[in-house]
C-alpha cells in the first residue's frame, strides 16, 4: 500500500507510478496505460497497449446493453466479476510485458464497462468490482469515478477535461480536443476552466450499422461509407434533435441516438453508412455553438480517426486545422487509459474530478472509490 505517499490537498505531492484501464463503449479491447503523475500538472506518459477482450464476454455485454431494463435493474454480479477479471488480467499482462512489478505501482485506476448511463435520473452503472480487482492485482484500486458526480446532479461525463487541460499546458489556444469513441465528446481549452460535453453519436451508431448490414464489427477505413451517398433529407431529420441545442454540459448513453436513427434503415448498407458518418460530423460541428469562441485548432483521438471518410468530411466541415493528438506528442490510443490513472491519483489526493463547466455538477467535486490491496 502507498497511503503514506498521499499528502493532504494543497500540499506538495510526490509523483507516483499509476496504471489505468478502460473498455470504452465500442468494446474493442481493454486499454491499459502506465503514467507517473502527481494528479495535477505533472504527467509523464510511459507506456500503453490495447489488450483483447474475450468475444463471448463482449457478446454478453452487448446483450445486456441492448436490454435497458436488465442493464439498469438486473443481477449482473457474475458478469461484473467476469469484467473485473478481464480488466485485472489485462493490467497484469500489460505490466508483465513491460517488466513492471505490480508492487511498484501505487494505484490502479479502473473504469470498468459502462452498461447504463442515465444522469437525468441520477443513475449510472459501470461494471467493476473494486475489492475483487485490488485482490487480483495486489494494487490499490480506485474505481466508480462517475457515481459521485451523477448523484450530485452532474452528467457524470466527460471525465477527460482536467487531463486534457494538464496535457495542453503551454500549447497555443483556444483548442478543442475531440474524442470519437462510442460517442463523441469534446473538451474546449482556452482561458479559464475547460468546457466539455458529449457532442453526439460516433462509432457506436456506425459500428452497429456495419455489423447488422455488412457482418463486420466496424467500417474499416470508412470504405463502406465511401461507397455510398449521403441522404441529405434523412441527415436533416437526424440533426433535428433538441440535444444539439441544449447548452453544455451534457452527456449521452451509447444507445441514445439508436431509436431516432431507425429512419436510416430505408437506405442501402453503403448509403446508410455514408449518412451516419455525415451525421457524426454534423453533430461534432454543432458543438462549436456551445464554447466561448471558435477553436483555432482541433486535436482528435479515438477510433473514429481510423475512418478515412469521417476524417475527410470533418476536415471540410469544421473550418479549422484538424490534427491527431499525436501532432502534439500525445498518444490517442492510450489517452483514456492514461486518464483513469491520472484521475486515480487526483482522487487519492482529494482533488476534484469534475467541474461545473465539464459535467454541470454544482461545484468542483471529488470522486472515485478506493479499495486497498491486501498487505
Amino acid at each position: 500500500m502507498h497511503d503514506r505517499d498521499f499528502s493532504k490537498p494543497g500540499e506538495a505531492f510526490r509523483p507516483l507510478l499509476c496504471v489505468g484501464a478502460i473498455s470504452g463503449t465500442s468494446m474493442d479491447g481493454v486499454d491499459a496505460a502506465l503514467i507517473e503523475t502527481d494528479g495535477d500538472g505533472l504527467v509523464r506518459r510511459l507506456a500503453g497497449a490495447t489488450l483483447p477482450y474475450d468475444p463471448a464476454l463482449v457478446a454478453e455485454l452487448r446483450a445486456v446493453i441492448a436490454d435497458p431494463a436488465r442493464a439498469e435493474h438486473g443481477d449482473l454480479a457474475a458478469l461484473e466479476g467476469a469484467v473485473t477479471d478481464a480488466h485485472g488480467d489485462a493490467v497484469l499482462a500489460f505490466l508483465s510485458a513491460r517488466g513492471v512489478d505490480p508492487r511498484a505501482v501505487a494505484l490502479a485506476g479502473l473504469h470498468g464497462q459502462t452498461v447504463f448511463h442515465r444522469p437525468q435520473r441520477r443513475f449510472t452503472r459501470q461494471l467493476l468490482d473494486g475489492a475483487r480487482a485490488a485482490a487480483r492485482l495486489k494494487i490499490d484500486v480506485v474505481c466508480r469515478f462517475r457515481h459521485a458526480d451523477v448523484a450530485a446532479g452532474g452528467e457524470g461525463a466527460p471525465l477527460a477535461p482536467l487531463y486534457h487541460t494538464a496535457l495542453a499546458r503551454g500549447l497555443p489556444g483556444p483548442l478543442m480536443v475531440l474524442n470519437w469513441g462510442g460517442v463523441g465528446n469534446v473538451t474546449y481549452v482556452g482561458d479559464g476552466d475547460p468546457v466539455a460535453f458529449d457532442a453526439g453519436p460516433a462509432n457506436a451508431l456506425m459500428d452497429d450499422w456495419t455489423l447488422r448490414h455488412a457482418g463486420r464489427p466496424y467500417d474499416e477505413g470508412g470504405r463502406l461509407a465511401a461507397a455510398g451517398r449521403v441522404d441529405s433529407d434523412i441527415l436533416a431529420r437526424l440533426m433535428d434533435n433538441p440535444f444539439f441545442d441544449r447548452p453544455a454540459p451534457k452527456s449521452l448513453d451509447r444507445n441514445d441516438f439508436h431509436a431516432r436513427a431507425r429512419i436510416v434503415e430505408a437506405l442501402s448498407p453503403a448509403d446508410g453508412a455514408a449518412t451516419l458518418a455525415a451525421f457524426t460530423v454534423e453533430a461534432t460541428a454543432a458543438s462549436v455553438r456551445h464554447v466561448p469562441s471558435p477553436p483555432a485548432r482541433w486535436l482528435g483521438c479515438g477510433g473514429g480517426l481510423l475512418n478515412a471518410t469521417l476524417m475527410a468530411r470533418r476536415a471540410a466541415r469544421l473550418g479549422a486545422p484538424v490534427e491527431p493528438v499525436e501532432a502534439v506528442g500525445w498518444n490517442g490510443d492510450h489517452l483514456e487509459a492514461e486518464l483513469f490513472a491520472y484521475l486515480a491519483a487526483r482522487s487519492r489526493r482529494g482533488l476534484p474530478l469534475s467541474l461545473p463547466t465539464t459535467t454541470g455538477v454544482p461545484r468542483p467535486l471529488r470522486g472515485g472509490e478506493f479499495f486497498a490491496a491486501a498487505p
